[in-house]
């Protein structure tokens, strides 16, 4: 399979979207007038407004931890130290420009998943790029599409470089043989994903504050103790964004593997938040709420996270010319050099937790995708749950290499399709924008569907006449 994947990788990643990502990210944050930096503070009161979701939704607060619990994962320890080995400091600057654009991109696509959910047969929301590429664009065929991708990319390959990352951590740190960390694994995850949409919000509600909070005081830490240290990173890493450091990659190393990275961890862009952002209940009751929302999620994950684990590794000294380290192992050198031994330790259960919140997360989006398909059925979801296990299993023991390079590939084709869509119903995107905004200036906003006479027939007004 390596020459088809290497062959989908080269087209996806040579041609359109390390360039359609940023072009997607800046055409939105142009068209909503820098939106993520203007109404910045309106993505805490969005998540931060309701205490309770209803029956049919989650809270903003458990679909914010649901979509964390899959952005942050491996991608935020191990894919910010491949960047780094691949592209120099420099990677990590585009990280940053991807998510700052990003953030206008993941509120979009959040916001358009709103509007269009639905409910299934238990009276639960619904929705993701699937149902606005089907009602938005009457295009069902490209939603079963997308959605096919969808399970494939994060039902399947995901969770295997999830756990993949995890044997090797668990490996390096304790001596655990890799297939009885995937059984034991997926063992765990079956116990979660078996109860559903609602056992997969509850237990991140709980897990990824908790972990963020411990990985970003770690960070804070080092920043600390290192302080006089810190500007000269800094620039480090702005320089070789550009070429102009002869320790980087090189501008085109450093941007394709910041952009790679970038969109792996953060994921705007790709359609994969969406899914959990239209099962969510907005506190503001309108489909910006959960937009401004999920735009938080990419500042979290990769200006927060993922900064932090470039900034540990930068300041840590094991990087260099002669260091053939790159990916899990280089992040727990790097820790090692900072707290001694225990730093192998405490990658190694940080890599546990935010990969198993992934693996899980991960899952509430495929399960979405079942439910759009028409194959959600009680036999549909147990044999969807059964492959994601063995999946774990498989991942667990197989090479970097070739799950991260399948994982490229998967993500590659389903945000190629998302993205086209959320750029044909911009429009949409920028009335709603405009109608949240108005309102929110004499009190709180409130959707009104009648003011939308052009998606008669394509959203469900009962759930947006309740309130």
């Amino acid at each position: 399979m390596d020459p088809i994947i290497d062959f989908l990788n080269t087209i996806f990643w040579g041609y359109v979207l390390i360039y359609g990502l940023l072009a997607v990210g800046i055409f939105f944050t142009l068209r909503l007038g820098f939106l993520q930096i203007v109404h910045f503070p309106e993505m805490f009161r969005a998540v931060i407004g309701s205490k309770q979701g209803d029956r049919s939704g989650i809270t903003p607060f458990q679909a914010l931890c649901t979509s964390l619990a899959s952005r942050v994962g491996t991608g935020n320890l191990a894919g910010v130290a491949v960047a780094l080995y691949l592209g120099g400091p420099g990677a990590i600057f585009w990280m940053w420009m991807v998510a700052l654009v990003g953030m206008a991109t993941a509120y979009s696509e959040s916001a358009l998943a709103q509007l269009y959910k639905t409910r299934d047969e238990e009276g639960r929301y619904r929705g993701g790029p699937a149902f606005y590429i089907a009602k938005g664009l009457k295009a069902p065929w490209a939603g079963a599409v997308f959605s096919v991708c969808l399970i494939i990319a994060f039902g399947l390959v995901f969770n295997a470089v999830q756990a993949n990352s995890i044997a090797d951590a668990m490996e390096g740190a304790f001596g655990l043989p890799k297939i009885g960390v995937g059984i034991a694994l997926a063992a765990l995850a079956g116990v979660v994903i078996f109860g559903g949409i609602r056992t997969i919000a509850r237990v991140a509600e709980i897990v990824v504050p908790f972990m963020a909070v411990i990985y970003l005081l770690m960070a804070l830490y080092v920043v600390v103790t290192h302080l006089s240290e810190v500007p000269a990173v800094l620039s480090l890493i702005i320089s070789s964004a550009f070429g102009l450091d002869a320790a980087g990659g090189g501008i085109a190393a450093a941007m394709l593997n910041g952009v790679k990275r970038g969109l792996f961890s953060n994921e705007a862009g790709m359609g994969s938040a969406p899914n959990i952002a239209a099962v969510a209940t907005p506190d503001p009751h309108h489909p910006s709420s959960q937009g401004f929302v999920q735009a938080l999620g990419v500042f979290i994950d990769t200006l927060l996270i993922c900064t932090a684990t470039a900034i540990m590794i930068l300041l840590s000294g094991v990087m260099g010319p002669e260091s053939q380290l790159t990916g899990t192992p280089l992040t727990q050198e790097a820790m090692v050099a900072h707290i001694g031994e225990a730093g192998r330790y405490f990658i190694a259960v940080a890599i546990l937790f935010f990969a198993f919140t992934s693996i899980i997360g991960n899952y509430s989006y495929a399960e979405n995708a079942m439910i759009f398909l028409g194959i959600g059925n009680r036999v549909g979801m147990t044999v969807l749950r059964t492959a994601v296990l063995l999946m774990v299993v498989w991942g667990a023991y197989e090479s970097v290499a070739t799950v991260f390079n399948a994982a490229d590939a998967a993500m590659g084709l389903m945000a190629t399709i998302n993205l086209i869509a959320i750029v044909l119903l911009s429009g949409v995107v920028a009335k709603l924008t405009r109608d949240y905004v108005a309102q929110r200036k004499t009190g709180e906003p409130r959707f009104d569907a009648s003011a939308y006479p052009e998606l008669a027939g394509e959203i469900d007004q009962t759930i947006w006449s309740r309130r």
